[in-house]
């Protein structure tokens, strides 16, 4: 499997320059996926630079970079902290996380991330976890249900779509894609079906991967394992991920409440190097359709 079939990163070279890479530093790239910006770093690194790459989906590994420089490691982000002391490492130059699921899991039936077919209702980057997209429709009480897609898919109808769920499940549970969708239906018009069914899809796929509490958890170690001027490089696709990067990079914290010292000076651990998000030229949006929803921002370490 090669990084073309896998997925093809986006902003690569504004990413890999907001690194403001040492050829002789340690960076993590903590979703390694196809391994396109590992192997980008790679590039400018010494034979001393060393890179670790996270991933915990199994499919990942078969994408493992073959170099002495760089360590592979099968887990979820949320525990950076952790593998960077087993492997003996206090500090590090820079961190990139690329926050978006990559084209290889929206084109794979199986995997449940696209309503484009009928796969099972699964969404889970780590395979191994107990708790699908099915097990969430089938278990959770109408409240949570609609918390979950207010919250994770903003959408303003979620109480009814709860409501409609737990009755359709119990007269039969849900296991597969489309007839999840059939029940569905009654609530989108025609002309934004497709945008809010991807709403739907999701708010699930959070919940099933806890991905803002997972968000959370990296910002928040991103400033015990950074060397003073590290940078941490964070892509975002939806504007939840984005709301909570932008708030921690200003702030310090996820509210976004600025705290100021007696001079003035805003009390955060980290500096925003670009004030204003950067985006996808259109010449990369029509190479690379999933950039277009592409949020960079860059931050480093005071």
């Amino acid at each position: 499997m090669n990084e073309i079939a896998y997925h093809i990163p986006a902003l690569l070279n504004e990413t890999i320059e907001g690194l403001n890479i040492d050829p002789d530093g340690v960076y993590v790239d903590v979703t390694f996926g196809g391994g396109g910006h590992s192997t980008e770093i790679l590039s400018h690194l010494s034979y001393k630079g060393k890179l670790l790459g996270f991933d915990q989906d199994e499919d990942a590994i078969k994408n493992a970079l073959d170099d002495p420089r760089f360590i592979f490691v099968r887990s979820n982000f949320k525990y950076l902290k952790n593998f960077l002391r087993y492997h003996n490492i206090e500090k590090v130059d820079g961190i990139l996380a690329d926050l978006g699921v990559s084209s290889h899991h929206f084109d794979e039936a199986e995997r449940g991330f696209s309503f484009r077919f009928d796969g099972a209702l699964d969404m889970r980057m780590n395979t191994k976890s107990p708790l699908t997209a099915a097990v969430i429709l089938n278990t959770y009480g109408e409240e949570e249900l609609a918390n979950v897609f207010y919250l994770y898919g903003e959408l303003h109808n979620s109480r009814k779509i709860a409501k409609t769920i737990v009755a359709a499940r119990s007269k039969a549970p849900f296991d597969k894609i489309f007839p999840f969708i059939e029940v569905l239906k009654p609530f989108f018009g025609r002309e934004k079906e497709k945008k809010d069914m991807a709403r739907v899809f999701q708010a699930l796929r959070i919940e099933v991967n806890k991905e803002m509490e997972v968000l959370r958890s990296l910002l928040e170690q991103s400033f015990d394992v950074l060397k003073p001027e590290g940078r941490l490089v964070v892509l975002t696709y939806h504007s939840l991920e984005d709301r909570l990067v932008k708030n921690y990079f200003r702030s310090g914290n996820f509210e976004g409440k600025l705290e100021k010292d007696f001079f003035g000076n805003i009390l955060s651990p980290l500096k925003a190097i670009n004030n204003k998000v950067i985006i996808a030229t259109d010449e990369e949006v029509e190479r690379n359709p999933r950039a277009r929803s592409a949020k960079l921002r860059i931050a480093e370490k005071k």
